[in-house]
């Protein structure tokens, strides 16, 4: 059955509404980043660019490196637009443009998040990598999507309690990176991580300019909880969407954490553009060496 041209939306070029993009302009590896500026500081390392597009946030480039076919979009911050591009990215590969059907053979995509981020731990060390083996949403983003079946309740249920959590906010829920992709871009260089994904920068991550928070020593109580062996090393804002709509819609996603900040000690990183550099050229060379 063709789906509705109110749900699945294109504009009069052919292209997807919010990206631009046809399944054409499109690799099977995907690098996200949130400032469509990052775009270029991925890309200056390809070897050839084949595509650039721009629309709104949403900036798009395809090029090879090293022999490697590789996307690299920008998402804007925060998971209502994980939402939104990896809904359109879904659809670029496993939906018939022109009968407007979902395809038969399912396209797995392989996505890799480069993002920047904050420790709460003061082990971790400023300009360190931090890979996301889990993350914990405090969005509502996966509530809206039959998700159960991607969700752990047995590490969101006693993190709740160990919060105290407010019943006025979006139930928290933890979902895990794709176990072979993500194995593979760890190493010695990284760390391993348990990540927050708040859904501000500011008071849902305990910055105070103005503004009181409702929980002054949330950050105190996230440093201090424990499951098994893991306890929560990062915030950030995307990590958790991407991961759960990856889970849903059949794709493999991991997160890569640049560490600029550690607000257990204070420190901001000197040189935050060399380290999240850094960062861009390891997981590319890491992305090559990739075995599906």
């Amino acid at each position: 059955m063709a789906i509705a041209e109110s749900e699945f939306i294109l504009n009069e070029d052919g292209s997807i509404y919010h990206l631009n993009l046809k399944p054409e302009h499109l690799a099977d590896t995907i690098i996200t980043v949130g400032d469509p500026d990052r775009v270029d500081q991925v890309t200056q390392y390809f070897d050839t660019i084949e595509c650039k597009i721009q629309k709104r946030e949403f900036h798009t480039q395809t090029g090879i490196y090293k022999g490697k076919r590789i996307t690299v979009i920008s998402t804007g911050i925060g998971t209502d637009n994980i939402d939104i591009v990896f809904n359109e990215l879904d659809a670029l590969v496993n939906i018939d443009f022109n009968k407007r059907e979902i395809k038969q053979e399912h396209t797995s995509l392989n996505i890799i998040r480069i993002g920047t981020s904050g420790a709460i731990q003061p082990d971790i060390a400023i300009d360190s990598f931090v890979v996301s083996q889990i993350a914990v949403g405090f969005d509502s983003l996966l509530h809206f999507y039959e998700s159960k079946d991607v969700q752990f309740p047995q590490i969101s249920e006693p993190l709740a309690q160990h919060l105290s959590w407010d019943k006025d906010k979006s139930t928290p829920y933890v979902v895990s990176f794709d176990k072979k992709l993500g194995r593979h871009m760890q190493s010695e260089r990284t760390k391993k991580g348990f990540t927050v994904t708040n859904v501000g920068f500011y008071g849902p991550q305990g910055r105070v300019l103005r503004l009181p928070t409702s929980d002054p020593i949330l950050n105190e109580k996230l440093a201090s909880f424990r499951y098994a062996d893991k306890k929560i090393t990062n915030l950030e804002m995307e990590t958790a969407g991407i991961y759960g709509m990856a889970k849903l819609l059949g794709h493999r996603a991991v997160s890569m954490n640049a560490i600029l900040a550690n607000r257990a000690t204070g420190e901001f990183s000197s040189n935050p553009g060399e380290t999240v550099n850094n960062l861009i050229q390891y997981t590319l060379d890491k992305i090559i060496s990739y075995d599906n």
